[in-house]
């Protein structure tokens, strides 16, 4: 998904992806609209924007939602 909406095949884990333009706010909205397209509704107004950051950040973002049967 990442991929698809940063057009970057390999994005280390760590990278700070805002810091680095590769998401921006277009970006985090698409984001959120394809997450909830496959059936995962996260509250984007009450994300801390700094779980954004990361590829890790947003697996652990998706998990913790997925987990709760969202």
């Amino acid at each position: 998904m990442l991929l698809d909406i940063t057009g970057e095949a390999d994005i280390p884990a760590d990278l700070d992806l805002i810091e680095s333009g590769l998401l921006d706010s277009l970006a985090i909205i698409e984001l959120f609209t394809r997450l909830e397209e496959e059936g995962l509704d996260i509250p984007i107004t009450r994300i801390d924007r700094n779980r954004l950051r990361t590829a890790d950040g947003i697996h652990a973002l998706i998990e913790e939602y997925a987990g709760k049967g969202a």
